[in-house]
């Protein structure tokens, strides 16, 4: 639970929306709190209120204001937020578990030996704590789809490049201050490319585009090159020969 008195803290964003704050920075208490509570306002189905979501350490409520005024909303907001230790709750239920192959470092993903420098770490040592780390996918944002996933432990908590990388590709796995990203398409990026999958987090051409959800957990488990070309030539479903299961209640 948070110790800083000054949380959560609820703001008004625009004529139309309210942000309701869990911490200054993100950590694993104040994304769960966010997460939580952006499932219990869509539990509650408030007349008015059409579109939440929710960030690091953030969840935001849009609502219709000839509908809903901002006295009412921030009421019935203040009473739910003072109903539990938000730090503590159960997250929403539906999440998933995901198990992405991926190949750690090679020409595929170039960048993995210097994370491992800046992690103090041999590059074997990187690998075998990243493809056993289980992570949340935090928020989704930055590009349709996809994640940031995290935490990680604190030896990842290294810095972004001072450059920028020109293109990385879709499926590409990027680590930096304890995070990964996983990139739902070609993009330049600061982040260190340590990983590629075949696992594609936007997919339009479906009518669930977005194959992650804030809350969903994944875990990257180290293949070789010469599986990650066999899921590519066999697999167009987009998960990349990634396992899903759904995660208890």
């Amino acid at each position: 639970m948070t110790t800083d008195t000054q949380f959560p803290l609820m703001r008004t964003v625009g004529f139309d929306g309210l942000l309701v704050t869990f911490a200054q920075t993100m950590s694993e208490p104040s994304n769960r709190a966010a997460l939580a509570f952006r499932g219990a306002v869509e539990a509650q189905q408030i007349d008015g209120v059409f579109e939440t979501s929710a960030s690091l350490a953030s969840a935001y409520v849009r609502f219709d204001p000839s509908q809903l005024s901002h006295h009412d909303i921030k009421g019935q907001l203040r009473a739910l937020l003072d109903s539990r230790d938000w730090y503590s709750a159960p997250l929403p239920s539906g999440r998933r578990f995901w198990k992405v192959p991926t190949v750690y470092g090679t020409d595929l993903a170039p960048q993995l030996e210097d994370a491992a420098s800046a992690a103090g770490l041999d590059p074997a040592e990187v690998i075998e704590r990243l493809s056993q780390s289980r992570v949340r996918v935090l928020t989704i944002g930055f590009a349709p789809g996809q994640p940031y996933l995290g935490p990680l432990g604190p030896e990842f908590n290294i810095p972004r490049l001072k450059e920028l990388t020109p293109m990385v590709p879709e499926g590409a796995l990027v680590l930096a201050i304890s995070q990964f990203v996983l990139f739902s398409g070609p993009t330049p990026t600061g982040w260190r490319h340590v990983g590629q999958t075949a696992f594609r987090c936007f997919r339009p051409e479906m009518e669930q585009s977005f194959a992650l959800n804030p809350g969903d957990e994944m875990q990257f488990v180290s293949i070789s090159r010469d599986a990650l070309e066999d899921i590519r030539a066999t697999c167009t479903d987009g998960t990349g020969g990634a396992s899903c299961e759904e995660i208890p209640a």
